[in-house]
């Protein structure tokens, strides 16, 4: 594979999550092509998703950065740039001077709204952003949540929906294990809460949630689960859908979810989840502070769709459930990239197996996507994999056929220099690991995999960095 002028093909990729580590990995991995990589992230830290998304009480998940730091960070053709953002502090028209091709693996980053009267009262937010205020993400470490509230609706019966349900009702003991942020522990460890209810709009075979989330709810020492039996039992419908099928995940999910039913609650748990199945919220109504004080749900029966899907459909019955705080975690939606085309209606930016197209369906040169940002908010961490090699197979076809941005200044060196002329206080990936030991430092003086450092201004303090910018 030949670059015009010589020299390694260099790549850039905008994003440090999965999908952006998962590119490089595959692209540094391939036999025959000389390659440099070169990665941008907005946060002074890497890893995305893992490190901001992940639950803290799923500590071995997160042992996935040590297969990033192995197969790509460690490698000498590897460069890491934090503390950057592409579209404010580096141009995309600044990366096309530097390298051969850019890939973007920025994820999705908004939350779908339910769309219905009430959704905005106080203490009624996107489960994303307790989970990113959670796990100490610096955008939303300000944030605040009424803990104070007894009962609790997550709507949603997604993995996101499970993980929250649960770091709601784990105890201070265990979580005090965990790298949860501190503020989130001293504030879970003062919670008020006392039921929390998962309100899913279809049946239990339906749930999103995967078997190892929905068990692991059961085995929780400070909480009972129930699951009411009219809800729990099949429709005839999803009954004769799972007789046909084969699907053995799906007989097993059933046979968990229906172990709830009926479950003799244990007096010593303080809290109870109840997960609600064929219900979809209609309506928030607010207490007289404007708080949420309620939530009208709609029972649904499913019927078979054009497609042969079964969908929720509503009844003419409906019920108030008392609750005083609520997370929505019904899907996401990408957001726009500078300088990219972009489907508003699918929330992606339009490509052809990861290569960028433009409004009349042509790829445009060197341009790249990776992750959610190409196929929409599917999948979980493992399935940005295959979903970069498809991605990493398009660019390496494109570098053979000579189908290459142009770059005036390509070589590492020049790249270096552009970054630190438009951000002088970049992180390197050695400026990561210091900050990483720091944090695993602060948290086994507490028998804790670490603390983390929660604000920008704070991480760069670590590394002699200044967040205004001035060295």
């Amino acid at each position: 594979m030949d670059v015009p002028g010589g020299g390694p093909l260099r790549v850039a990729i905008v994003g440090s999550g999965p999908a952006g580590f998962y590119v490089a990995e595959h692209l540094m991995r391939r036999d025959g092509v000389d390659v440099e990589v070169d990665m941008f992230e907005r946060l002074p830290t890497p890893f995305g998703l893992v490190r901001f998304g992940v639950a803290p009480d799923h500590e071995k998940i997160k042992n996935v950065t040590k297969t990033f730091e192995k197969k790509a960070a460690s490698r000498p053709e590897f460069r890491f740039y934090g503390n950057v953002d592409i579209g404010k502090d580096v141009t995309l028209d600044d990366l096309r001077q530097c390298y051969h091709m850019v890939c973007y693996a920025s994820g999705a980053s908004s939350d779908r709204r339910m769309g219905i009267p009430g959704e905005d009262l106080a203490r009624s937010h996107p489960a994303t952003e307790f989970v990113a205020w959670y796990n100490g993400h610096p955008d939303y470490a300000n944030y605040e949540f009424d803990l104070s509230a007894e009962r609790v609706a997550v709507v949603g019966v997604g993995n996101v929906a499970v993980d929250v349900a649960r770091i709601l009702c784990r105890t201070p003991e265990e979580l005090a294990k965990t790298d949860i942020a501190d503020y989130a522990l001293d504030a879970l460890s003062k919670s008020g809460v006392k039921e929390v209810y998962m309100l899913g709009r279809r049946g239990p075979t339906q749930a999103a949630f995967t078997n190892p989330e929905v068990r692991e709810l059961g085995q929780m020492p400070g909480a009972n689960i129930r699951v009411l039996k009219e809800e729990g039992t099949l429709d005839t419908l999803s009954q004769e859908e799972l007789d046909a099928s084969d699907d053995r995940g799906a007989k097993k999910k059933l046979e968990i979810i229906q172990s709830f039913i009926d479950a003799a609650a244990d007096s010593a748990k303080s809290k109870t989840l109840t997960i609600r199945f064929l219900v979809s919220p209609a309506e928030i109504t607010p207490d007289a502070n404007g708080g949420v004080a309620n939530m009208r749900l709609v029972k649904n029966e499913l019927y078979r769709a054009e497609n042969g899907t079964l969908r929720p459909r509503a009844t003419d019955h409906v019920e108030d459930l008392p609750v005083d705080l609520v997370f929505r975690s019904v899907g996401y939606h990408g957001l726009p990239v500078a300088n990219l085309p972009f489907d508003d209606r699918s929330g992606v930016v339009p490509n052809d197996k990861g290569r960028v197209l433009d409004s009349s369906g042509h790829g445009m040169t060197g341009l790249y996507v990776s992750g959610w940002i190409k196929r929409g908010p599917t999948g979980v961490i493992g399935t940005n994999k295959p979903d970069a090699l498809e991605t990493v197979e398009t660019m390496l076809a494109d570098a053979k056929a000579g189908s290459l941005l142009s770059p005036t200044h390509s070589t590492a060196e020049s790249a270096r220099s552009m970054v630190a002329s438009r951000q002088p206080n970049y992180v390197s990936y050695e400026d990561w690991q210091r900050i990483d030991n720091f944090e695993r430092e602060r948290g086994a003086a507490s028998g804790r995999p670490r603390i983390k450092i929660t604000s920008v201004s704070d991480a760069l303090d670590v590394i002699g960095k200044s967040a205004s910018g001035q060295p």
